[in-house]
């Protein structure tokens, strides 16, 4: 599951090579932490973001939280020490995604509360008190919040087109 885990505290390191304008992260450089042992490796660079994978998770790391040495990056956490945050974060994203909690459509605003959730689907009920199914991937946590990918205008017209045929 790709994450981007953006409440990790990355430790500072200080290198003996400072990070040149002229570094690049790249796809399949091996991520070391400290003591010279694997967190994983680079799939990609997206935007400020490296995206690495461990032996458990993809998450997307802050460029700034790695020091180059010797052709490898530096990390300041083992791999345990980042999967178990990886964990940890989404077993709170996870437990936000329950009866009664709001729910906030792409642009914001509240679309709804959760009245149902089970393994496979969400049962939304919507501000005019219609339930909506959806399936379990189209609700997210994201910063505290749960969301879904549409708007509340979006999820209402859906709703409405099965109703008028």
């Amino acid at each position: 599951m790709k994450l981007i885990l953006r409440s990790i505290a990355v430790l500072s390191l200080t290198a003996a090579v400072p990070l040149a304008p002229s570094f690049a992260q790249t796809a399949g450089q091996q991520v070391i932490d400290t003591s010279g042992a694997a967190v994983g490796t680079v799939v990609r660079v997206d935007g400020g973001n490296v995206i690495v994978k461990t032996d458990k998770h993809e998450v997307a790391l802050p460029k700034t939280s790695f020091t180059p040495n010797e052709g490898k990056l530096l990390f300041g956490m083992t791999q345990a020490q980042l999967n178990a945050e990886v964990e940890k974060n989404l077993a709170a994203a996870a437990a936000l995604i329950a009866p009664e909690a709001n729910v906030k459509g792409s642009a914001g605003a509240v679309v709804g509360t959760i009245d149902a959730v089970d393994a496979e689907f969400v049962t939304l009920k919507l501000q005019s008190g219609a339930l909506v199914r959806l399936p379990r991937n189209a609700v997210a946590a994201a910063n505290g919040e749960v969301v879904i990918g549409m708007t509340a205008e979006e999820l209402q017209a859906q709703v409405a087109a099965p109703a008028a045929q």
